[in-house]
């Protein structure tokens, strides 16, 4: 990072930092610990060290509602207009911060309910938010070089413009690296069928083209932004597109299902974008670029939520019919009468027996055992 960054980012920040100065710091050092956290807990998942993972994990939560609260602390004690980079920054920040919240928590659910799989995408989609801190900090000494001559808040405005993406598909791509599954119980079929995703390409489509005719009307920092935008939401596009075909053509029924329902949400991040812009600028009362540049950051983070809830609901789903179908191929269990004792059954279900015919094995009443005293006297009786 140059030192002009460094002393443009101090001449501007110290006076909504020192509001938060205790928060933020705690966020800092508290988020640094998760980043070291993380490859803790994947790897002691992937080796199977369930004592370590669980006492990890639980450091892991705690330490993200920590971190998290810090900089709920900050982003409620500084206004949008102060924020670094603008109103449109503080709504990354803040989607950032619910989407971590929600994410960790939801992972804790799915824990507790024995989900491991489930637990195991939450997670990973908390991790993909968290990471969005450390790549913006490796951006801003490698983005000077390819746009030399921007200041640091513009710098900010076009990195926003694709951390969304990053979580999109870093999230879906970890954990089917992870499951190495052919099929998932009870998932048959798809939820994202033919007509729906050619709608969701639609509207898509649609809305990524008023996009860039926005971006385009904005000159040449709309030009910038709408290429920073454009770029990796195309190579996320792509990756989804060729992973879920490849996935149905060998056969892979479940991971083809996952990038699809990943791939309809990608899809309609663009509509996303655009409706919330135009709430932006509406009831928020921001200006039409700060609106769209706010709405466009936030699309592909909320979307790959969105699209991680359905993949859950579509596991449990499909485990729920798994269990009727085992449940509906068991015999009937015989119903016990209330005042027989525990072992006795009802009449009508005892197995009849004929006059004449000699009792099967299965039927024949076995007398309780006789003790060894008991013989002996009746041996002498009989004497």
């Amino acid at each position: 990072m140059s030192p002009r960054y460094v002393a443009d980012a101090v001449a501007t920040r110290i006076g909504p930092y020192a509001r938060s100065l205790v928060a933020m710091i705690v966020h800092s050092v508290l988020g640094g610990a998760l980043m070291l956290l993380g490859p803790v807990q994947l790897l002691s998942a992937v080796r199977r060290r369930i004592r370590l993972h669980r006492a990890v994990g639980v450091v892991f939560a705690l330490t993200v509602y920590v971190s998290m609260a810090g900089a709920a602390l900050y982003l409620v004690r500084t206004a949008p207009g102060d924020a670094f980079s603008g109103a449109a920054f503080w709504i990354v920040l803040a989607t950032i911060l619910v989407g971590t919240v929600l994410s960790v928590t939801f992972g804790i659910f799915a824990a507790v309910g024995r989900f491991p799989d489930l637990h195991q995408r939450w997670m990973l989609l908390c991790y993909g938010f968290l990471m969005t801190a450390p790549l913006l900090r490796l951006e801003w000494g490698a983005l000077p070089w390819v746009l030399p001559g921007l200041s640091m808040e513009d710098i900010n405005r076009v990195a926003i413009m694709h951390l969304g993406c990053v979580v999109a598909f870093g999230a879906p791509a970890a954990s089917r690296a992870m499951d190495k599954r052919v099929t998932a119980p009870g998932v048959v079929g798809t939820w994202v069928p033919m007509p729906v995703l050619a709608a969701a390409h639609l509207a898509g489509a649609v809305a990524l083209a008023w996009i860039a005719r926005s971006y385009l009307g904005w000159g040449a920092e709309g030009q910038r932004l709408l290429v920073a935008y454009l770029i990796p939401y195309a190579a996320t596009y792509i990756v989804m597109l060729v992973r879920q075909r490849r996935a149905g053509r060998d056969g892979r029924s479940w991971a083809r299902e996952e990038w699809r329902l990943h791939l309809a949400a990608l899809c309609l991040a663009p509509a996303l974008s655009a409706s919330a812009a135009l709430l932006f600028e509406r009831y928020v009362g921001l200006d039409r670029h700060t609106a769209l540049s706010a709405g466009v950051a936030v699309g592909c983070g909320v979307l790959a939520f969105a699209a991680t809830a359905v993949v859950g609901l579509r596991v449990m789903h499909g485990r729920e019919l798994a269990e009727d179908g085992l449940n509906a191929g068991r015999p009937p269990r015989p119903v016990r009468s209330p005042r027989a004792g525990v072992g006795s059954a009802r009449p009508e279900e005892l197995p009849a027996i004929v006059p004449g015919q000699r009792e099967s094995r299965t039927s024949r009443s076995r007398s309780p055992p006789i003790s060894r005293r008991r013989r002996r006297r009746c041996g002498k009786a009989t004497k």
